[in-house]
């Protein structure tokens, strides 16, 4: 019975830590995006030249 347990629990342990990557991967995308059309459309700043669209 303890190792049929076991055996569930990894499972569900390895279901949720594919999951929880599966929305990383997502988020990392969605991050990725983000940054590139903030590169793209950065605006023109007072001396004429491309400024940083990000503060830090």
């Amino acid at each position: 019975m303890v190792p049929l347990l076991l055996v569930l629990l990894l499972a569900l342990l390895l279901f949720g830590a594919g999951f929880a990557l599966k929305i990383l991967w997502w988020v990392a995308i969605v991050v990725l995006v983000v940054w590139l059309v903030g590169f793209i459309a950065r605006g023109t700043g007072a001396s004429g030249s491309r400024g940083r669209w990000y503060r830090w």
